[in-house]
């Protein structure tokens, strides 16, 4: 099947995304999927799960396009004959095939999937349970597996308050015969017409923030913002078929879960595996990109922790064969990328065919669908260091090489075609210059609907309106006047047309009017001492009796012991105080694991923060 025509079909003449009003996620996913039958795709393998939990070697199941056609439908199909048109499916399971045919069969069922994670995954619980809370799920899908501590989960509830629970993977293929499409329902079109909305602009799903700054809020995506941002993607990414998607990042992370429906809807192979097997062996991610037989393009997408681990624990042994030359994408988002991991990771593995421009450093949110920026010419991985004196008053000066006085930063790549990206000044709220550090604002149909039940944090957040445009090389340029912009929080500028991003605005530490930037300050930390543990490391502010106080908390790497703590912290303590001129209040080594991350792997620093003010006031 030519993926690129099939696809190719929702853009017109000048590159815009013009979607039918009648198009769904699933209607695309069932469009594409009959084309490629049609076409004899049907026993082409498509997934390929690799469960190491009794076998170091990984037990390998596979499924063709039918079979996950099939599987979907099953899913939909008992959803429907349990549950209502709208009715919310909370996914409760670990990274598996069954994860994917829930959160899609739900879609096909005409009602919304709520991606969460297994309620065994440590760490978690209060996330979890609050959005639980907040979501109110009527129906659950897990697997066997999961089951039991599913039904554990909620045991505590009356029988009435108890959503329903489904093994998916006990469920026989004969039930897809018993699916239909939610517009063949009467009540279906009933809604549609009472609500005036278009099968497109109705909800698609619920993508919870991983609560990294805050409470976990729900992410209302519409089919429009879905489809739109999975065309945003493949324009973006710029894929060469044949291609080969190699994935163990978290299916409840919306990183995760949109790029495995995007290979589930274009039916192209993908490798699948937990996240606990990546961590526990990153060598197995590694394997899993060294060139097959068939292979022409291999992609991955990653956190920039996985870089660091892969350079130091995914060499192959001596002997081992690795041809990483068919890698023609590895995507590196979800969390702050930087050099050290990219250049890391490019020593080790340069050697074993691996393009240095594969790397792609790129940015996305759950409330922009997933994608918002990625390398789109071959000016790729850029990284600029940035002039500190400058940067603590608002504006990019750098130069091509290290000194000592900057700090280096990655580009995020361009912004998406079909979207608008300005810088704006979070104060005024007007837009600012290339060069000048400020506030991303998008604009485009990927942006999603709001927060479930938030209305003044959707209004906070999906509603601003610009006080004022450049009068020249303004990046507004072709959006209406009151347009509504998405504040993302996040800060940064854009450099060689790259987007490079400088911190969370609520993370921005100041101390006597001057901004210092977490990974800023971070990064120095890293460099001072070999102490402490890579991309682990959380710089913060709390509150003194006159100013604002430094306090900086890093984990301790896994070959060292306490032994080394005092001279570390005061290793920081002088590098720290010398390139950026302020003394830290506090410095903290603590143990490997402990300090706290959000659901989706991300140092959370005001979480962290907390903590620390509670400690000290017990």
């Amino acid at each position: 099947m030519d993926i690129n025509a099939a696809m190719g079909r929702f853009f017109n003449e000048q590159g815009n995304i013009v979607l039918p009003p009648q198009l769904t996620l699933p209607a695309m996913c069932e469009m594409i999927y009959q084309a490629d039958l049609a076409q004899g795709g049907g026993d082409r393998e498509c997934l390929i799960f690799w469960d190491y939990s009794d076998n170091k070697a990984g037990n390998r199941m596979v499924y063709t396009r039918t079979q996950m056609n099939t599987r979907i439908k099953v899913v939909a199909a008992r959803l429907q004959q349990v549950g209502q048109l709208g009715d919310r499916v909370a996914i409760l399971a670990g990274n598996s095939p069954e994860y994917i045919f829930s959160f899609l069969g739900a879609m096909y069922a005409g009602m919304v999937p709520v991606p969460l994670y297994d309620p065994n995954e440590p760490g978690h619980s209060d996330h979890l349970n609050a959005v639980l809370a907040d979501a109110r799920p009527q129906i659950v899908c897990t697997n066997k597996t999961s089951a039991g501590a599913v039904r554990k989960l909620f045991g505590a509830l009356p029988a009435a308050e108890r959503p329903r629970v489904l093994a998916v993977d006990a469920l026989p293929d004969s039930t897809a015969e018993a699916w239909t499409s939610p517009m063949a329902h009467p009540e279906y079109m009933q809604r549609l017409a009472r609500t005036g909305q278009q099968p497109v602009d109705t909800m698609a799903f619920l993508q919870y923030t991983s609560g990294s700054t805050r409470m976990p809020a729900g992410v209302m995506l519409s089919h429009r913002n879905i489809v739109t941002n999975v065309l945003q993607i493949f324009s973006a990414a710029k894929l060469k078929m044949p291609m080969r998607l190699s994935l163990w990042i978290p299916l409840h992370h919306d990183m995760g879960m949109i790029l495995a429906a995007f290979v589930t809807i274009l039916g192209v192979e993908f490798d699948l595996m937990n996240p606990r097997d990546f961590i526990q062996q990153p060598s197995r991610w590694i394997k899993q990109m060294s060139r097959r037989d068939a292979d022409t393009n291999v992609y991955t997408v990653v956190p920039n922790f996985a870089l660091e681990l892969g350079a130091r624990f995914g060499v192959p042994a001596a002997g081992e064969e690795l041809d990483l030359s068919a890698v023609d994408g590895m995507i590196v988002g979800s969390e702050p990328v930087t050099m050290h991991a990219l250049e890391s990771f490019y020593r080790v593995f340069k050697d074993y065919g691996l393009d240095r421009q594969a790397l792609r450093p790129s940015y996305g949110m759950a409330e922009a669908t997933l994608l918002v920026s990625t390398p789109q010419t071959d000016n790729r991985p850029l990284i600029k260091h940035f002039d500190r004196e400058a940067l603590a008053q608002g504006r990019a000066e750098f130069q091509d090489e290290p000194g000592e006085n900057t700090t280096p930063f990655t580009g995020c790549g361009e912004s998406n075609n079909s979207m608008h990206m300005i810088i704006v000044d979070p104060e005024t709220k007007q837009e600012v210059a290339d060069g000048v550090i400020g506030e991303f604002w998008v604009y485009g149909e990927n942006n999603a609907v709001g927060y479930l039940g938030r209305e003044d944090e959707t209004q906070e957040t999906f509603r601003n309106q610009l006080a004022g445009r450049l009068a020249e090389n303004s990046r507004a340029e072709g959006v209406p006047e009151k347009a509504l912009w998405m504040a993302t929080g996040d800060l940064g500028t854009y450099i060689e047309n790259q987007v490079f991003l400088t911190s969370r605005l609520k993370d921005l530490i100041v101390i006597a009017g001057r901004n210092h930037y977490p990974v800023d300050i971070e990064f120095t930390a890293q460099q001072a001492t070999d102490h402490l543990r890579p991309a682990a490391i959380a710089a913060f502010a709390i509150q003194g009796d006159d100013v604002e106080r430094l306090v900086i908390i890093a984990e301790r790497d896994v070959d060292k012991s306490t032994d080394g703590d005092a001279a570390a912290i005061e290793a920081i303590r002088e590098a720290v105080t010398s390139a950026h001129g302020i003394r830290p209040h506090d410095i903290k080594i603590v143990a490997p694991e402990a300090i706290n991350r959000s659901s989706s792997g991300k140092i959370a620093r005001r979480v962290i923060a907390k903590s620390y003010l509670a400690e000290q006031e017990s």
